[in-house]
């Protein structure tokens, strides 16, 4: 069903609105079956007395009414418009609101060098890393999300912003050939992860990078951006994706067709692993923790991890409450209708 944005509008200065008025199509539907119902009620009299005479009827068709399927008809009719009416949630009434939202700051920090396409995860690194990233994202309760993709270079996909939604387009337009520099350095990363949390608006107490990378680093930069991030109390979560056994890295077209294997200047084939023990190193020296699963990617230990940490007060705004009043027209239609159930279009049946 298509989506369309609630009415607001004020009668005598008192504000009235419909939250869902695309349901006020099915007034409509009740409107002209009530109508419908009454033309066929007239045209069932008309009938009858063309064909009997109006002394006869009584006795020739004992118990046929004349007005009982018109009101049936138009019981159903009205109790499907108020039903309508009900399900387009009538707001009458308004009251002003102080919500605060409470939670963390968290840095998605996501490897999209060419490593990333291995496929000893399915269906690639790369691609497990997103899905797994996705159901993170509907996971977190109010907490603020920011999105840094990197491979020879970092940068910032997405600011810290409480819109998953707009994370989860970010993440899916992440393409390793669309890098500007190849390779792959987590250190730069993490130093632009923690620029970004610095300069957060009432930035949380509890700041956490979620890390996802095979860990391969080609730029030497990592110690220097740990030391930064323990200084500034951030946690580093690392999640390992891919393998410690290697895989090699595949060569696709740009129809997305495999063509060959990635080699090195002797023309060996390349073979990528995880680096267990640097992405290790790394979460421990911040105070955070490496998760990993052989055959995915160890989302939901990181989900309770964030879970349990203390939560701060990221924004206070006043919004504007309406009142709902669907209730009453959702019972004044359901009585209509069993009404209409329990009158029968005739007295004969009823007897």
């Amino acid at each position: 069903m298509p989506s369309v944005g609630p009415w607001r509008f004020s009668f005598l200065g008192y504000p009235l609105g419909l939250a869902q008025p695309l349901f006020l199509g099915l007034c409509v539907v009740g409107l002209v079956l009530g109508l419908l119902a009454l033309v066929l009620a007239l045209r069932r009299v008309s009938r009858v007395r063309s064909l009997l005479n109006e002394r006869l009827a009584p006795k020739l068709a004992p118990g046929v009414s004349e007005w009982r399927p018109a009101v049936q008809g138009g019981l159903y009719g009205l109790g499907l418009m108020l039903f309508g009416f009900a399900l387009a949630q009538p707001q009458c009434g308004s009251k002003s609101e102080l919500l605060k939202r409470k939670g963390i700051d968290v840095v998605v920090v996501l490897d999209a060098s060419k490593s990333m396409l291995a496929r000893d995860v399915q269906p690639s690194r790369l691609e497990r890393a997103k899905l797994e990233l996705a159901t993170l994202l509907d996971e977190l309760k109010g907490d603020r999300v920011g999105l840094i993709v990197f491979a020879g270079d970092a940068f910032i996909q997405s600011p810290l912003t409480s819109d998953y939604s707009a994370v989860k387009l970010f993440l899916k337009a992440v393409d390793p050939d669309q890098m500007p520099q190849g390779g792959s350095n987590i250190g730069a990363a993490l130093k632009l992860s923690k620029q970004v949390l610095d300069n957060a608006d009432r930035g949380a107490k509890e700041r956490v990078i979620v890390l996802l990378s095979d860990g391969e680093d080609l730029f030497g930069e990592v110690s220097e951006a740990m030391d930064a991030l323990k200084d500034g109390n951030v946690q580093v979560l690392a999640l390992g994706v891919g393998s410690e056994s290697g895989e090699p890295i595949p060569i696709y077209n740009r129809r997305g067709e495999f063509v060959d294997y990635k080699k090195d200047t002797n023309g060996e084939t390349v073979i990528t692993r995880l680096d267990r023990a640097g992405l290790t190193t790394i979460a421990e020296a911040t105070g955070g923790a490496f998760f990993f699963q052989p055959r995915g990617v160890a989302m939901g230990q990181v989900v309770e991890r964030i879970d349990k940490m203390q939560k701060s007060e990221l924004e206070s705004r006043v919004t504007m409450r309406y009142d709902e009043r669907f209730q009453d027209y959702a019972v004044a239609g359901l009585v209509l209708l069993v009404a209409g159930m329990m009158l029968l279009p005739s007295r004969r049946r009823a007897s």
